[in-house]
């Protein structure tokens, strides 16, 4: 009969085992696999309703996958709440799914199983417990915050730290719940903060941030616990503790500046004079003693496996800590660029940001930014702003392979890729005046490009150089004017002609600037309309430098003496009026009219005849504006200061300045845009020294916690400390009846000793006592020969008094 059972007890094991292979290839079979039949309504209530475990389970994945799918499984709310109270944990997880989801739309069903979830607080299983806690937590009935407040504070005096876990992340729960429970949360709180098991403290500390952030009281006495459990911690609960320790260290540690004297180079030898000998101030940041703890516990999570752990590793030390700490952070971050693609676009606007900070730490790792094919835009254009920001501090051959990269993405098939290459080459000749001249080269190469976008971006840069050194370029002007025959695109056109006549007043004689527009004089019907507004200012430009030229070569008019006059001061002068101009004694010559057959006022008249009846209003407008600037010959003042004005230097800053100031690691930096719906990003200003709490209360305090590392509540005393008591107990029985123990010499030599010690005492005690009794003794002797002195004289008193009666 035991052959035949255990064969039966085979097959069956034999056939679940045969399903769930035969369930697992059919998942597998296809990469598009179908999705799974639903079943009817009353095979599905069958099978929740079944004794057999395995058909209930059946049952429950069949609901919750319907669930999942967004069909309607209410109606079987019923047959799956009952099975809430199954010994099987399988069974038991998917009830709990269920009740989550649907617990809401019917809260009334939901609270006939709070009693049978309440049971399963106590269940042996360690897991059970928790799930149920999460469970009870997480049924979003207002009615039932009590209950559940009672629950968590089961949990945080539970011995298994799993327990104590869900009992963290149920206390956010049940504040949304009602907060008026906050008084109590925040006990329990208190409590988990100070646990002994990191994952325990890393939820605590998650709960913490979101339910009171601003109570940094609850912290003081856990400060240095979290920091010491920050390694162990899982990443959600460094994240968390992360957060919370920054803004702690502003609001409760001052930041505190020294001004270190540091010596200038001296020479080898001591009696060497060296030539700046003296001493320099600098300020130097000192850190708090706790705050370097905790940014020292920090330098380990560079190695997490996490890319958000090491994002806020740099945050801090960038928020926090000295240059050192950032200097630290560089190379975990630059790692990042190995991760996958949507990692690495958002770990580079983390790496730019602090490149802004310290560029100078990033040249050793220039080659880790080279772009590959493989990269999307957005990569590449970070890496390109990497590279500008440390071109000023590499060495010459990093310079050259840096331009050279440039120059080969210039010929690239992506027009973004260009121009942004382009932008590149500029802003590096901005950053280095030795290297402006190959970055010039290399742009010039590039404005007889047939791609219009590479030339006219190409012309923008090469303008930008030209302006920072006008008087060494005009070579080049005269180089970008040959170009114009063979330049289509109206933007580089507008851009060589403006620069032409930016350089029309340098060496007047020799200028070309008259012949490039008698030249666009012929075409200008067919120029566009950016390049024609160019042709009416150079044209205007042009006639402007006309008059000017014929104002100096005017000889200056003769120095005639003037008569004396009778009347030398307008006081005593009696016709004299106050709102009379001063007449002078000779009038100023006349300017002789410009030349009218000159080509240049003639080009002048011809444009304002061309633009006069242009289609474009702007066109007309300004040429007007023009024309009446410049009608008066004799008067080119204000012409001259709107046309032939000095122009400012233009300087491109780097594409990521704007995110300058942003968090690390935020949303907002990825975006360029400050937004205010991340929660706790902004940290606080740094705390006024003289005003930070006392350092004292960072003190830890080791009462109240048993071997588990559970607090324990007020008027009760936890199952771990009972324990740990009746062990002491157990020991002092044991030693009570004189089980022999090892000993070693020393310990056998300092017992003789104590002994010898307390028999010299005891000697010492019993003089003392026989001397006191002595002295006792002696005492009431005398008292008893006083007293019988005194009876004996009372007696003859007697005597004497009755003779003298008698008598």
């Amino acid at each position: 009969m035991e052959s035949i059972s255990r064969i039966s007890s085979m097959l069956e094991t034999a056939r679940d085992l045969t399903l769930e292979a035969a369930q697992s290839a059919g998942a597998a079979r296809s990469l598009n696999p179908r999705p799974p039949r639903d079943l009817p309504f009353p095979q599905v209530k069958k099978l929740l309703d079944s004794r057999n475990d395995r058909d209930i389970l059946e049952g429950l994945r069949k609901v919750i996958s319907m669930m999942y799918r967004s069909k309607q499984c209410l109606p079987f709310f019923s047959s799956v709440v009952k099975n809430v109270a199954s010994p099987n944990v399988e069974v038991k997880k998917l009830v709990y799914i269920y009740l989550l989801h649907y617990a809401e739309s019917e809260p009334d069903l939901a609270l006939l199983s709070i009693n049978t979830i309440q049971k399963s607080l106590t269940d042996q299983n360690p897991q059970v417990r928790a799930m149920a806690l999460r469970v009870m937590s997480g049924i979003k009935v207002p009615v039932i915050s009590q209950i559940v407040s009672l629950a968590i504070k089961r949990g945080c005096g539970d011995m298994s730290p799993y327990v104590r876990k869900a009992a963290a992340l149920a206390i956010p729960k049940c504040y949304k719940l009602d907060p008026n429970t906050m008084p109590q949360l925040l006990d329990y709180l208190t409590v988990l903060l100070g646990d002994k098991q990191y994952y325990v403290a890393g939820s605590a500390v998650t709960a913490y941030l979101e339910i009171c952030p601003d109570r940094v009281d609850l912290i003081h006495k856990h400060y240095r616990s979290l920091v010491r459990k920050l390694v162990d911690m899982d990443e959600w609960g460094q994240l968390a503790t992360l957060r919370l320790m920054s803004i702690y260290a502003r609001m409760c540690l001052p930041k505190r500046t020294k001004k270190m004297k540091k010596s200038k180079t001296q020479g080898f030898y001591d009696d060497e004079a060296s030539e700046g000998e003296g001493l320099v101030g600098e300020e130097v940041q000192i850190l708090d003693p706790d705050l370097e703890l905790f940014l020292k516990a920090c330098k380990s999570l560079l190695h997490s496996r996490n890319s958000a752990v090491i994002v806020s590793v740099a945050r801090c030390f960038l928020d926090l800590g000295t240059p050192e700490y950032i200097d630290s952070a560089i190379g975990s971050l630059v790692a990042l660029l190995r991760s996958p693609q949507d990692i690495r676009q958002v770990a580079l606007y983390n790496i730019v940001d602090v490149c802004l900070a310290r560029p100078e730490r990033f040249v050793q790792y220039a080659n880790h930014f080279l772009v590959h094919a493989s990269d999307p835009f957005t990569v590449a254009r970070l890496k390109f702003e990497v590279w500008t920001l440390i071109y000023p501090h590499c060495e010459p051959h990093i310079r050259d392979m840096i331009l050279c990269e440039f120059e080969h993405f210039t010929r690239a098939l992506n027009p973004e890729i260009v121009q942004e290459s382009v932008r590149a080459i500029g802003r590096c000749a901005q950053s280095d005046s030795n290297a402006s001249a190959r970055c010039l080269r290399l742009l010039l190469d590039q404005v007889s490009s047939l791609d219009g976008n590479l030339s006219a971006e190409s012309l923008t840069v090469i303008r930008h150089t030209i302006q920072r050194d006008p008087q060494n370029h005009v070579k080049t002007v005269i180089r970008l004017a040959k170009n114009l025959d063979t330049t289509p695109n109206p933007e580089a056109r507008a851009t060589i002609i403006w620069l032409v006549g930016e350089f029309a007043g340098i060496d007047y004689e020799n200028n070309i600037a008259p012949d490039v527009l008698r030249i666009l004089a012929k075409g200008f019907a067919s120029e566009s309309e950016p390049a024609k507004l160019q042709i009416v200012l150079l044209a205007a430009k042009v006639y402007l430098h006309y008059l000017n030229h014929l104002r100096e070569q005017q000889p200056p008019p003769p120095s005639q003496e003037e008569p004396p006059s009778t009347f030398t001061d307008d006081s005593t002068n009696p016709f004299a009026s106050s709102s009379s101009p001063p007449v002078s004694a000779t009038p100023p010559a006349p300017e002789a009219p410009p030349n009218l057959d000159h080509p240049i006022p003639k080009l002048w008249n011809y444009i304002l005849l061309l633009a006069r009846y242009d289609v474009s209003y702007d066109l007309r407008d300004r040429t007007r504006t023009y024309r009446a600037l410049l009608a008066n010959p004799s008067s080119t003042q204000l012409a001259s200061l709107m046309l032939l004005a000095p122009k400012p230097v233009p300087h491109a800053p780097s594409p990521s300045e704007v995110r300058k100031g942003l968090p690390l690691g935020s949303t907002s930096l990825v975006l360029g845009t400050k937004f205010g719906g991340g929660q706790g990003l902004e940290l606080p200003e740094w705390v006024d020294e003289g005003q930070e709490p006392d350092q004292k209360l960072r003190d830890e305090v080791g009462a109240g916690k048993d071997a588990g590392g559970r607090g324990g509540f007020p008027g009760e005393r936890p199952a771990g400390e009972a324990l740990d008591a009746a062990v002491r107990v157990e020991k002092e029985r044991e030693k009570g009846k004189g089980r022999m123990v090892e000993k070693s010499l020393e310990d056998w030599l300092g017992e003789e000793e104590k002994e010898g010690e307390k028999r010299e005492e005891s000697d010492e005690e019993t003089e003392t006592e026989e001397e006191s009794e002595y002295e006792e003794i002696t005492e009431s002797e005398e008292d008893e020969e006083l007293d019988d002195k005194a009876e004996t004289k009372g007696l003859v008193d007697k005597g004497t008094s009755s003779s003298s009666s008698s008598r």
